[in-house]
């Protein structure tokens, strides 16, 4: 048994993945069910809707704030992407902090999308551009301001939509993808970006930390040996932005393993006159701040985090 089971993580990411996946989803449904305290009364929901017929992953959840109907269209729509390390995560888990953002003004969609090892990159790519159409041709139907959108997204989340907005605003980047983009980029105000990966090329496998990238990574691109995988070009997002980039909020806790990645995305976006809004604390902030810091509203930092996300979406709308 213990053989086959040392075998059995050696030749597939699939008993690690589903490890990771399990301790993840319990963690994700921990802090949704801790976000409930702080959600005001009065939000009004549309879940489950398919943007994708053909495609059993392919639903979304919409959040309107507590105004008349006849509002929502004067307002900025976000679009959320959730995290899990491509190999886990639900729109769900995002539903208590969509609902509290729609709670400030916004009408804030929130995506599901295939999950590795079961579907490989660039598919949550391709299924995002998709949930973008949907929404775009469907507007008027779901009461959608879709001239001011956000995207906006978590851990792998960020990632997936930080490739979507150099889709949408780079011509070049949206053939190496073979992408054909859902919205222009005057419909794409900024985004939100929180605790992502922009930069395979930064991964290291040593340590514990290094095991987790190695399986995630295997399991998302179909590839063991990740150094040498020419199938995830046009992951590392970080090598294919330039000036027509949106603007960004980014943020990382100090205590995150990818905090280096935002620092470093941030850093290469501002001398392309990007508008860059950031949010790093310094290294020895108490207590650290974790991967996906921003959804612990029962800490001071997670407060600012979303003081500081909601000024900037006031001031890019």
């Amino acid at each position: 048994m213990a053989v086959s089971l040392y075998i059995a993580f050696k030749v597939s990411p699939w008993p690690a993945a589903l490890l990771i996946r399990y301790a993840f989803e319990q963690e994700a449904e921990k802090v949704n069910d801790s976000l409930e305290k702080h959600v005001p009364q009065g939000i009004s929901q549309n879940l489950d809707i398919v943007y994708d017929p053909t495609d059993p992953d392919a639903l979304l959840d919409i959040y309107y704030p507590a105004v008349a109907p006849a509002i929502y269209q004067s307002m900025a729509v976000i679009v959320w992407v959730h995290g899990g390390g491509w190999i886990s995560g639900k729109k769900e888990h995002l539903r208590n902090y969509s609902k509290l953002l729609a709670s400030k003004g916004y009408v804030v969609v929130a995506i599901d999308y295939s999950i590795a090892p079961e579907e490989k990159y660039p598919r949550p790519v391709i299924q995002t551009n998709e949930a973008l159409k949907f929404l775009n041709d469907n507007s008027e139907e779901l009461k959608l301001n879709f001239s001011s959108v956000f995207l906006a997204g978590d851990s792998g989340g960020a990632q997936i939509v930080a490739q979507n907005a150099a889709i949408i605003s780079d011509a070049t980047y949206a053939k190496l993808m073979g992408i054909t983009p859902a919205i222009h980029t005057e419909q794409l105000s900024g985004m939100i970006l929180y605790c992502g990966a922009y930069d395979i090329g930064q991964a290291d496998f040593s340590g514990d930390f290094g095991g987790f990238l190695r399986t995630v990574l295997w399991a998302y691109s179909g590839t063991k040996d990740i150094e040498a995988n020419a199938s995830l070009k046009g992951a590392s997002i970080i090598d294919f932005v330039g000036p027509e980039f949106p603007p960004s909020f980014i943020s990382a806790g100090n205590g995150d393993p990818l905090l280096s990645h935002s620092r470093a995305f941030a850093k290469k976006l501002g001398p392309y006159g990007v508008t860059i809004d950031s949010l790093f604390f310094p290294m020895d902030y108490k207590p650290e701040l974790p991967h996906e810091y921003q959804f612990n509203l029962d800490t001071d930092a997670a407060k600012i985090a979303l003081d500081k996300s909601l000024d900037f979406l006031q001031n890019n709308k």
